[in-house]
């Protein structure tokens, strides 16, 4: 059975904007080799590089709202363009620099053009998706998020062998090639600038209680999920004594699992209440993360990550999903800005310190089932602030 059955009446700027996010990911291969990049070619120390993704993390903390408020103001399109070009000039000259601090300023930069990318995607494709197909869109997005993933650091590992400087030109010139695919989309859907839009700041959305309490439900279940790239390895590795290999199968059948089934479940639960399907995502990956604290055979923990896994694909979209629900129109890109800002900036800064100090003081069992805790906090989070109406409902007025 075709996974993507139901998807071929979205509207074609939907396929154009997936295509160039594809493009994209597939040449995402800088930042992943950025601390192997300042640690063995350029000579800086460990403390150095860690430095460097501190400051590219705050950068993605600020672009988020920034991105998005800029999405209200000029169109999202607009946003997404000029991000992935100046994103990509930046990568291309972080390879002429040899100074420490215009490097750390580069890449300051480099995370507020880059991550400001993320807001006005969705805020397009919220404009762009029928309300009932909206969950699917977003899966389909996150579909080609994940198989450009799968791709960009594999190939970015091969390029590392021969010269790190042509990991940043290949990003760049893929981020390039993506901005010239979104000139295909011909109109940008919300070419804003209104007085509303303007009088606003970046966090005025934050004075919706809807959204706000909404974020504050949301962040202990992605404080949760950032363990898979951070406490997960570690201790997979270091406490149980798998091997590196036998991580990275996991992102195998991660990235299969997303492949095969999220679009298909995003299709049947379209129109299931919100709430239950925040409460389930959430539930499932308290379960999926927690269940490491009892879990040491290698099916047992593929298992674990089978079920955080179903939970990722039910969570992500909803989250979405739902803030697509609370936002307006005209405000749609701020919404997604601070959504961003706690779902992947803020709660990516945290998380992966969280579980790593738990991890090294108090061990593995104590982790997992504090992620366990955290999980079920945002499930029971969500059944307070989340109204319990149809995913296909429009917002109240």
């Amino acid at each position: 059975m075709n996974p993507w059955r139901g998807l071929g009446g979205l509207p074609r700027e939907v396929w154009i904007l997936s295509g160039a996010t594809l493009l994209n990911r597939m040449g995402t291969m800088a930042l992943p080799f950025l601390a192997l990049y300042l640690t063995q070619s350029m000579g800086f120390t460990p403390a150095r590089a860690g430095e460097a993704l501190l400051v590219y993390g705050l950068g993605a903390v600020a672009a988020a709202p920034l991105g998005g408020h800029l999405s209200d103001r000029i169109g999202p399109l607009r946003v997404m363009r000029g991000a992935l070009l100046l994103a990509g000039c930046i990568m291309a000259s972080i390879t002429l620099v040899q100074s420490w601090p215009l490097l750390l300023a580069l890449v300051g930069l480099w995370a507020l053009t880059a991550e400001g990318f993320r807001p006005a995607s969705m805020a397009i494709l919220t404009d762009l998706a029928p309300d009932d197909r909206r969950k699917a869109v977003f899966s389909l997005n996150r579909l080609a998020i994940n198989l450009g993933m799968s791709i960009g650091p594999v190939l970015g590992g091969l390029l590392a062998r021969h010269s790190f400087h042509a990991l940043f030109w290949v990003d760049a010139a893929t981020a390039a090639a993506s901005a010239l695919v979104l000139t295909l989309a011909a109109r940008d859907t919300h070419a804003r600038g209104g007085k509303a839009a303007r009088a606003a700041h970046p966090f005025s959305a934050l004075k919706d209680p809807r959204l706000a309490w909404f974020l504050v439900a949301l962040f202990p279940v992605m404080v949760v999920f950032m363990q898979h790239a951070s406490s997960m390895p570690v201790f997979l590795v270091r406490n149980l004594h798998f091997s590196a290999a036998f991580y990275g199968s996991l992102f195998t059948l991660n990235t299969g699992l997303i492949v095969l089934f999220e679009i298909r479940i995003n299709l049947a639960t379209a129109f299931w209440p919100r709430r239950r399907a925040l409460m389930l995502g959430a539930a499932l990956c308290a379960a999926g993360f927690g269940a490491l604290a009892f879990t040491r055979g290698a099916v047992g923990i593929w298992g674990t990550v089978a079920v955080w896994t179903f939970g990722e694909m039910i969570l992500l979209p909803a989250l979405s999903d739902h803030v697509a629900h609370l936002a307006p129109h005209d405000r749609r890109g701020a919404y997604m800005g601070l959504y961003a800002m706690i779902g992947a900036g803020l709660s990516q800064s945290v998380g992966p310190w969280l579980g790593l100090f738990l991890l090294g003081h108090f061990g593995g069992a104590l982790l997992w089932t504090a992620m366990a805790g955290l999980g079920v906090l945002s499930a029971l989070g969500f059944a307070r602030v989340v109204r319990d109406e149809p995913a296909s409902a429009p917002a109240p007025a």
